[in-house]
């Protein structure tokens, strides 16, 4: 059970882009209702999700269309108001002592200007402990006038910032994985704009690209990462991010196959 906390800070902005998200919007709306404002970009999602956050009198929500993440991360910090920016995904939670560590955090007077928080990546309703995942933390809070992701990773976006970051202590949980199919599609997509961005600097696949990574990849996270303790939902996670891998360089060669000669 989670709760809803009515404090107000003054000092933060929670961001969220979106596409397609309409399972995931009220539970994440809902966990951030502490921050001081909510802001929204959707890139023209065919589900409903725009006109549900469009009913939220409370929430901002903007239509941009979707380039690629970094591109949309960066166009959501501009349009943020507060000192402080937390990011965070539809299909991420904020249990409530990371919402009070959050609210905490961004009050001190302090010279730490951003923060990593960490995940538990959620298999429908089961935590996964292992897999590769046990050291998943991503930086989700920082002040606005420091950082930016940078715009030549267009997935698994980098945060370019200087100074000193800490860890918070209390993890989000990240609900990526609702059925098999759709988690393949996603894999699917980080593969291509993974594959567009190796493609813009010249990086040519070949056999070791197609097999001997996507074979590490499963057994880094399978075997040494201690993935068969997390059963059958560990070796469906640990196939399908193999996968991920495979994809990207097919799609990548796909990519030279099709350019002009």
């Amino acid at each position: 059970m989670y709760f809803i906390l009515n404090h107000k800070n003054s000092t933060l902005s929670a961001l969220i882009i979106t596409y397609n998200e309409i399972d995931h919007i009220d539970a994440v709306i809902e966990h951030l209702n502490f921050a001081d404002e909510i802001i929204v970009v959707d890139s023209y999602s065919t589900d409903g999700t725009f006109e549900r956050l469009s009913e939220l009198a409370h929430v901002k929500v903007i239509l941009h269309e979707f380039k690629n993440f970094a591109e949309q991360r960066n166009f959501a910090i501009e349009q943020a108001t507060c000192e402080w920016i937390l990011f965070i995904d539809a299909d991420e939670r904020l249990p409530e002592e990371l919402q009070l560590e959050i609210i905490e955090t961004v009050k001190k007077d302090t010279s730490i200007q951003a923060y990593k928080i960490p995940r538990r990546f959620m298999f429908n309703d089961k935590v996964m402990r292992y897999s590769g995942l046990q050291t998943d933390r991503v930086f989700r809070l920082f002040k606005k006038d420091i950082a930016k992701y940078r715009a030549d990773k267009l997935v698994h976006e980098l945060l370019d910032f200087k100074g000193d970051h800490r860890i918070l202590k209390h993890a989000m949980l990240h609900y990526s994985f609702s059925d098999y199919e759709s988690y393949k599609r996603k894999t699917e997509h980080y593969g291509l704009l993974k594959a567009q961005e190796l493609f813009k600097n010249g990086k040519r696949p070949n056999w070791f690209h197609f097999y001997i990574r996507p074979a590490y990849k499963f057994l880094t996270n399978y075997v040494f990462r201690l993935g068969f303790l997390d059963g059958k939902e560990g070796y469906i996670i640990c196939t399908l991010n193999a996968y991920g891998v495979f994809f990207r360089y097919k799609a990548l060669e796909q990519l030279f196959i099709s350019a002009p000669k």
